[in-house]
């Protein structure tokens, strides 16, 4: 695949990030939406010959409310290519070879992508089996069986790790009401159960996979117009319906919560996780908090020169949040050499927190972790791979492509002050979930 990396991309990002008015990615990025809700979007891209094609559906575990029934948003990314009367399994396969193409999926808290890149000349066929499959998937409880073990095994090599066992365990113990307590993969009690809900998995379907979640991303070597043609012939018809789940507000937390894993023999692990904030291009503290986790945690940074290249006291250390539809959480990780160390540096990483709160950042730091963030995003859009996946993110938690460059925006009105007062507003001891892998009954920090 090709990608841009010429003299005047390099120039244009320079020019744009320097002037702090235009938007982030350095392509239009036009919009249609259709009359049944399906937001069409396209970024026109010099790649000759190669353009993706991303469907992303506003679906993810987070809409999981009903008690038992976790894990089905995933469980469809598998679903998904089991095929429809007109277009078998093995038959879509065989499309996908002789177009060139190759296809996948992956599934989070808030979202369901399905992806594909291929010859831009053949976009219209991927349009036609796409549209066929999301409108008339069909499987039978045989096929529904096979799929749920999977899913089963699947979730059984995950958990093997002690990491994903404690992810777990956070999450659960971090939230009270809201559907961020189960993971993507759910809870296993009811993964185990899955294979008995093949009626409930059609209900799913027929609630969730509806035209007003999906919006259809398109980057490449393709025209606005053809696009939004093969849009309305292939997806126009597309029945809308779409149930809103309601999903649960979480209650303000009260005290400090602990999580732990039992592992000997495991390198041990310090997660501290604050409760965080929403997602929003439009308030300081999302971008305030990336600016901070990057002064704090990143390989510059004076705790990571502390515990890993003077006190070699740990493996690693990372820090921040992802974004989400709904407040989640800041997390910070600490892999080390020995359990004995976990409660000091707890302490020194609280005490990096408390000074965040009183100390201005220096200003010339500031500048250049913020040129950093928007320098290192910009420079990895070279490819319609990489523009889909950057929009994609964006569009799961606000539903329009557009926030991208509103967010990436907001970066340069990033001040001291924001970053003291999203210190102060979300490291604080009753929002946070002290979670521990090591040897032991607890992972004996306080």
């Amino acid at each position: 695949m090709k990608r841009i990396t010429s003299t005047l991309l390099l120039c244009w990002i320079a020019i744009q990030l320097n002037a702090g008015t235009d938007g982030i990615l350095p392509y239009t990025i036009y919009q249609k939406q259709l009359s049944n809700g399906v937001n069409v979007v396209t970024v026109p891209f010099g790649s000759p010959g190669i353009a993706a094609f991303y469907i992303v559906m506003r679906v993810g575990s987070r809409d999981e409310v009903e008690p038992g029934k976790t894990g089905f948003a995933h469980f469809f990314e598998h679903m998904m290519f089991r095929g429809t009367d007109n277009i078998s399994k093995e038959k879509y396969n065989e499309i996908l070879k002789s177009i060139g193409a190759s296809a996948n999926a992956n599934t989070s808290l808030d979202r369901t992508v399905y992806h594909m890149t291929g010859d831009a000349l053949k976009m219209e066929k991927m349009f036609e089996i796409e549209a066929d499959r999301f409108m008339n998937l069909k499987y039978s409880m045989q096929d529904f069986k096979a799929e749920a073990g999977a899913v089963k095994g699947e979730y059984t090599k995950n958990s093997a790790s002690p990491y994903e066992q404690l992810d777990e365990k956070t999450n659960d113990v971090a939230f009270v009401q809201h559907t961020y307590k189960h993971t993507t993969m759910g809870f296993f009690k009811d993964v185990v159960d899955m294979p008995n809900q093949y009626d409930y998995s059609l209900s799913f379907f027929k609630r969730f996979y509806r035209p007003e979640n999906a919006t259809i991303v398109v980057v490449g070597d393709v025209k606005r117009e053809v696009i939004e043609a093969w849009a309305a012939k292939y997806f126009g018809v597309w029945k809308g319906g779409a149930v809103k789940a309601a999903i649960p507000t979480e209650p303000e937390q009260k005290e400090t919560k602990f999580a732990h894993v039992e592992m000997a023999n495991f390198p041990p692990y310090l997660g501290l996780n604050f409760k965080g904030p929403a997602f929003d291009d439009k308030k300081m503290d999302m971008p305030a908090l990336d600016v901070l986790s990057s002064i704090l945690f990143s390989e510059k940074s004076d705790l990571y020169n502390q515990l890993i290249v003077k006190e070699q006291k740990a493996y690693s250390l990372t820090g921040g949040a992802d974004n989400s539809r709904d407040p989640n959480l800041f997390s910070i990780g600490v892999s080390l050499k020995d359990a004995k160390d976990m409660q000091a540096t707890k302490d020194v990483i609280i005490a990096a927190l408390e000074k965040a709160k009183t100390t201005p950042v220096d200003s010339k730091v500031l500048a250049d972790v913020k040129s950093h963030l928007k320098y290192s995003f910009a420079m990895h859009i070279d490819s319609p791979d990489a523009i889909a996946e950057g929009l994609a993110s964006y569009i799961w938690v606000t539903g329009d492509p557009e926030s991208l460059n509103r967010y990436y925006a907001l970066y340069d009105k990033v001040s001291e002050q924001d970053i003291m007062m999203v210190a102060k507003k979300y490291f604080i001891a009753t929002g946070l979930t002290i979670s521990t892998i090591s040897e032991g009954k607890d992972g004996g920090v306080k």
